[in-house]
């Protein structure tokens, strides 16, 4: 299908967007994300947005910064909200753009709750959130046929900016095979505490993902036993990924970008023979 044919739809006079922004790498942009940026009026755009991304807007755009990252001073929450309806109610098309998803750890929806609540029309745009499109950069997949048939993400602060106390870590450590922890970097001592306490082993292998999907990407292996330990001596920083699971032990074979930059890769990292991986 050529794309002159796709009846994409138009943004309005008076709505706001909220689009996803992926994990980073602007290739990753959806084709509805695109538009939006080449027809919106006022950008409102967060931390995880590279910049590379706001050169798909119209020259004439306001473009406006309204990041919020840990320990900085940001903008809150409500008055983010409150600007988009008055923007909105101005007259302007406003794209929301945010890193990942804004449904998946993004705070999409108190937005447009907020957005329907002033009876200001809007539009979902999803993007690929970064807990399975930095994990695809760095060569390690969220699910693996013979390793898990379920995955969790969770977030590694509550909105209080502390280790969230509502997720039962026991049952947590022994249901889910691969747990992907968004902004858990500040708290993963006491979480890897918390895993281990709940019956995770201590060697079972960790991935630490820095920058995901951008040209500064890293990554960093490690164990959940010495996973806290390794972060502070590497002085790793957010914005970062960790995920637990055997799935890390997949990047010895999957490692693409590893690849082009010389990294031999093995057929059988989980150690299985050719018969047993063409079942």
């Amino acid at each position: 299908m050529q794309l002159s044919f796709y009846d994409f739809p138009q943004f309005l006079e008076g709505s706001v967007w909220l689009t996803g922004a992926g994990p980073g790498d602007p290739g990753l942009l959806t084709l509805h994300a695109v538009r939006a940026l080449q027809q919106a009026d006022v950008i409102v755009y967060d931390a995880l947005v590279d910049k590379r991304i706001l050169e798909f807007a119209k020259p004439e755009a306001q473009i406006e910064y309204a990041g919020k990252r840990g320990g900085k001073p940001s903008p809150k929450q409500r008055d983010i909200s409150l600007k988009l309806i008055e923007l909105a109610k101005s007259g302007k098309r406003v794209l929301r753009l945010k890193g990942g998803d804004p449904f998946v750890f993004g705070r999409g929806g108190e937005e447009a709750l907020m957005l329907v609540e002033a009876n200001v029309p809007f539009r979902i745009i999803p993007g690929i959130t970064a807990g399975i499109g930095g994990l695809a950069y760095a060569g390690i997949p969220a699910t693996h046929r013979g390793i898990n048939q379920t995955v969790t993400f969770l977030t590694g602060h509550d909105q209080n900016g502390v280790a969230p106390d509502q997720i039962d870590w026991d049952a947590l450590a022994k249901s889910s095979p691969v747990i992907v922890m968004y902004m858990a970097m500040k708290h993963l001592g006491s979480i890897s505490e918390k895993l281990i306490a709940g019956g995770r082993k201590a060697h079972e292998p960790v991935a630490i993902v820095c920058n995901a999907s951008l040209p500064t990407q890293s990554v960093s292996e490690t164990t959940l036993g010495s996973c806290a330990f390794d972060a502070q001596r590497l002085k790793l920083v957010p914005p970062a990924l960790v995920v637990l699971g055997d799935v890390v032990r997949l990047r010895a074979g999957l490692d693409w970008l590893g690849l082009s930059k010389g990294r031999e890769l093995s057929p059988n990292p989980l150690g299985d023979t050719i018969e047993q991986l063409a079942q």
